[in-house]
C-alpha cells in the first residue's frame, strides 16, 4: 500500500485525444509536497507517514509545528495529512514527491470538502417537489410541508429531510481517472468529479478497490532534489496521454447502413399498407351499414 498525496484545486480545463474527441478534466497541483514525518511499527505500534504540502509562515504556527518541521529540516507547510502505508512504503524525511507519483490510466480516490451552499431549503437540498403553485397554498410553495405525527408519537423523528446546512461536508469521489500528469509543473488532471471549491486542498490516493496500475511507481514517485525534471516525450502539450485513450466501438460498414436502411423502409412500407387496408375496411363497414339503414326506412 503506497502513500497518497495531497493537491490543490486548480480549476477544470479540458484535453483533446487524437481523433478529436475532448475530455473534461479537473486539474490538480501538487504544491511541494514533502514528507515531514514517518510512523514505525517499533516506535509507534503502525506505519505511516506525514506529508505536508504548500507554504506557511512560522509566526502562523504554533509552537509544536515550528518544532516538529524544525525537527525534519523543511520548509513550514500550510497543510499536513498523514498516510498509512506498508512497511516497504515508508519514505525518507524530507523527500518530495513529484506528479509521477501516479500513471495515465490509474484510478484514484480523491477526498475533500464539498462546496459550502449555507442555509438552504427543503426543495433545493433534497430535491423536493414543493406545495401546489395554485389557489390555497398562500405564500408556502416552497415549504417542505408537514413533518411531525399525531399524539403518537407527537414528535419529528431525527435525521428527517427538512431544510437546513447544506455542503460542507467530507467526501470521497472513487475510482476517477488520471488522464495526464505534467511533472514539470506538478499537475495531474483527472476526469471525473472532483469535491471542493477552486483552491482548496484534497488527498489523493491508490483507488481502495481496484489493483494497483502496473505502470505506478513503488514505493513512490520520488523527485530527487538535484534530479531535474525530464521533459515530457510521451504527449504533446493539450493532448490525453496514451495511457488513459479508450477505444471507439467500430462504425458500422456501408453494407450494415444500407441494410438498416433497407429494413426501416420496409417496415415503414408495411405500417403504410396496413393502415391503408384498415382505412378501406372501416369504408366498406360504413357503406354497408348506411345501405341496411335505408333497406329500414323504406
Amino acid at each position: 500500500m503506497r502513500t497518497g498525496v495531497i493537491a490543490k484545486k486548480v480549476g477544470m480545463t479540458r484535453l483533446f485525444q487524437a481523433d478529436g474527441r475532448h475530455v473534461p478534466v479537473t486539474v490538480l497541483q501538487l504544491d511541494e509536497v514533502q514528507v515531514v514525518g514517518r510512523r514505525e511499527l517499533d516506535r509507534d505500534g503502525y506505519t505511516a507517514v506525514q506529508l505536508g504540502a504548500g507554504t506557511a509562515k512560522a509566526k502562523n504556527l504554533a509552537k509544536p509545528q515550528r518544532v516538529a518541521f524544525g525537527k525534519a529540516e523543511v520548509e513550514p507547510k500550510a497543510r499536513v495529512v498523514e498516510f498509512r502505508v506498508a512497511e516497504d512504503a515508508l519514505l525518507d524525511v524530507g523527500s518530495r514527491i513529484s506528479a509521477e507519483h501516479f500513471v495515465a490510466g490509474q484510478l484514484v480516490d480523491i477526498s475533500g470538502v464539498t462546496q459550502g451552499k449555507g442555509f438552504a431549503g427543503a426543495m433545493k437540498r433534497w430535491g423536493f417537489g414543493g406545495l401546489r403553485a395554485t389557489h390555497g397554498v398562500s405564500v408556502s410553495h416552497r415549504s417542505h410541508g408537514s413533518t411531525g405525527n399525531r399524539q403518537d408519537p407527537g414528535r419529528v423523528f431525527k435525521n428527517k429531510k427538512m431544510a437546513g446546512h447544506m455542503g460542507a461536508r467530507n467526501r470521497t469521489q472513487q475510482n476517477l481517472e488520471v488522464v495526464r500528469t505534467d511533472p514539470i509543473r506538478g499537475l495531474l488532471f483527472i476526469k471525473g468529479s472532483v469535491p471542493g471549491h477552486k483552491g482548496a486542498w484534497v488527498t489523493v490516493a491508490d483507488a481502495i478497490k481496484l489493483p494497483l496500475h502496473e505502470s505506478a511507481p513503488y514505493p513512490a514517485g520520488i523527485l530527487e532534489s538535484t534530479q531535474p525534471v525530464a521533459e515530457q516525450d510521451h504527449a504533446p502539450a493539450g493532448l490525453v496521454d496514451e495511457g488513459a485513450v479508450h477505444e471507439i466501438p467500430a462504425l458500422p460498414s456501408d453494407e450494415e447502413v444500407a441494410a438498416i436502411a433497407a429494413e426501416q423502409e420496409a417496415g415503414a412500407a408495411a405500417e403504410t399498407s396496413e393502415g391503408t387496408d384498415a382505412e378501406a375496411g372501416q369504408t366498406t363497414a360504413e357503406g354497408d351499414a348506411g345501405t341496411s339503414d335505408e333497406g329500414k326506412e323504406g
